[in-house]
């Protein structure tokens, strides 16, 4: 058993007969009235996210796990396959069970979290950012790079990403998994 000080973003706990994993928390104290802790959850088994207030010492059931580094083969339908970068085993996850599966390109090495009890994969975790290729968008225009404006462009894996005026088909970005955002042009 946990308590609230033991909540951090990525904790897989046993929550109204599901497992969920933190993926977003803040720790409240207000000027009158006891300490809280407000968390948003996503469950592990269907993807859905809501959101919870813990009172300050609540005792939650936390779920162990292990990480172990995946690389992602290919999609089929809504069925991803992966291979283990240590012993080769390959296993397929639903498309669900993934972050931001648009993101995902092919030999990309990924962690996946599995429940100790039962070996059942959990969830996904992306890499912070990946690097990918423009393969659609307006043409910038010289002279576009003193705004702050975007346009949409479409990466290598079909995802649709708003980037800043100036960048062009065939350049390669760095793009911030978490929030599915442009970060910066890639450095060769």
């Amino acid at each position: 058993m946990a308590s609230t000080s033991d909540i951090r973003k990525g904790l897989c706990i046993r929550y109204n007969h599901d497992i969920y994993k933190i993926i977003e928390f803040l720790h409240v104290k207000p000027g009158k009235g006891p300490a809280f802790v407000r968390t948003k959850l996503k469950s592990v088994t269907t993807g859905k996210v809501l959101d919870n207030t813990f009172s300050a010492g609540h005792k939650i059931e936390d779920v162990r796990v292990e990480t172990r580094s995946y690389q992602f083969l290919y999609a089929e339908g809504d069925t991803y396959h992966f291979m283990n970068t240590d012993d080769y085993n390959q296993i397929t996850l639903q498309k669900d069970a993934l972050d931001t599966p648009d993101l995902l390109k092919e030999g990309e090495v990924v962690t996946i979290l599995f429940n100790t009890e039962d070996s059942m994969p959990l969830s996904v975790d992306m890499p912070a950012h990946v690097i990918l290729e423009v393969t659609h968008t307006e043409p910038g225009v010289k002279g576009n790079t003193a705004t702050n404006a975007t346009k949409p462009a479409t990466v290598e894996t079909g995802a649709i990403i708003n980037v800043p005026l100036f960048i062009n088909e065939g350049d390669r970005i760095k793009i911030d998994t978490e929030k599915s955002s442009y970060m910066e042009r890639a450095k060769e």
